[in-house]
């Protein structure tokens, strides 16, 4: 970074996403300005298999990294020359689909000239809500709840981190996925369980809530959930019970919500922190906004949510942590390569 930067200088980041199956590009200033974010969704190609595959992920990335790109700087009213700097997901996520990016960015800060700033995907979706909350500042408990993540996390500052809690099978987002697939509902799941779970009586069916005995323990598990709901589904076959489906739904989706919205209450309590901000995929589900609010107002906790739009993946949310990162003189080299399993902390 250049030593010269003033704390108050503009600061343009072109930031590019492809951890997964959403090949997106954005512009964003100063961390919270947001000049477009632009994602090509592979989400119609993926349903066909049930899920996303890697192969057919990283060659759509391939296909679609450099219009996309070019459309986020059109929409911005930009050139490359603009931009101060190229942001870039290099963690965690699919391997192939990462790679993509990484090199893609590589190469465009190489031949501009201009500075390489690698982020961390789990970062990036908690820093969605510095462009949704412009006020919002640390110290701050965030609760991050994906496809491929749940965590518990207190930000004690831009870049500082502790993890209080985290699943120690599938995440949430992968249990809702898993669960769609078994009653029939296809991919994604998430979306899907959260509508059909209007229709149901989340009360109909006692799905158990995985807890741990450890002291401020605030971990957690989804695989046992998931089970139980396939065990209901073979034992209603078996008997030639009608099943419905939405009792199912919303039955399971109440159990994990409950589980979440418990633990991240008492995050806020051990930390003694009045703000708690919810990231990710499934922070865009209606039923926990709905409980999170709730048990805000019962605990003297402000809840906040980004739009939908910066619940999923995104570049937006990149090139807002990408600053951050900036300002701290955290520049990489060309060297900077995937890592599929990398850490927060």
């Amino acid at each position: 970074m250049d030593k010269g930067l003033k704390i108050d200088e503009k600061v343009v980041i072109l930031a590019i996403e492809s951890s997964c199956d959403e090949t997106a590009a954005a512009v964003v200033i100063n961390g919270r300005e947001v000049l477009s974010n632009v994602i090509s969704s592979q989400i119609d190609t993926h349903k066909k298999f049930g899920g996303v595959v890697p192969e057919v992920a990283s060659r759509m990335h391939i296909e679609a990294v450099s219009a996309v790109v070019q459309e986020a700087l059109d929409e911005a009213g930009i050139s490359f020359e603009d931009i101060d700097a190229v942001g870039v997901t290099y963690g965690p996520g699919l391997v192939g689909a990462l790679l993509v990016g990484v090199q893609y960015a590589k190469g465009l800060a190489y031949s501009l000239g201009k500075p390489l700033v690698g982020v961390n995907h789990i970062e990036g979706h908690i820093s969605a809500n510095f462009i949704q909350h412009k006020e919002l500042k640390p110290p701050f408990v965030c609760l991050v709840v994906s496809g491929g993540h749940t965590f518990i996390v207190h930000m004690k500052d831009y870049g500082e981190y502790e993890v209080m809690g985290q699943t120690r099978d599938d995440a949430a987002g992968e249990a809702f996925d898993k669960v769609a697939r078994t009653i029939g509902l296809g991919y994604p799941g998430g979306p899907k369980i959260d509508k059909l779970s209007k229709e149901g009586n989340p009360e109909a069916i006692k799905f158990p809530r995985a807890t741990f005995h450890e002291k401020d323990c605030l971990d957690f598990s989804f695989s046992g959930i998931k089970s139980a709901v396939l065990n209901y589904i073979n034992k209603m076959n078996m008997k030639n019970e009608e099943i419905n489906k939405a009792d199912v739904a919303a039955s399971f989706q109440k159990a994990v919500i409950d589980v979440l919205v418990q633990n991240a209450m008492e995050a806020c309590k051990i930390k003694k922190v009045d703000k708690i901000a919810i990231a990710g995929g499934v922070a865009s589900n209606s039923s926990l906004r709905e409980a999170m609010i709730k048990a805000g107002k019962n605990n003297n906790v402000e809840v906040l949510f980004p739009e939908p739009k910066l619940c999923t993946d995104n570049a937006a949310m990149i090139g807002s942590s990408a600053y951050y990162e900036f300002k701290k003189g955290k520049i990489a080299n060309l060297e900077l390569n995937a890592i599929p399993n990398l850490k927060l902390v």
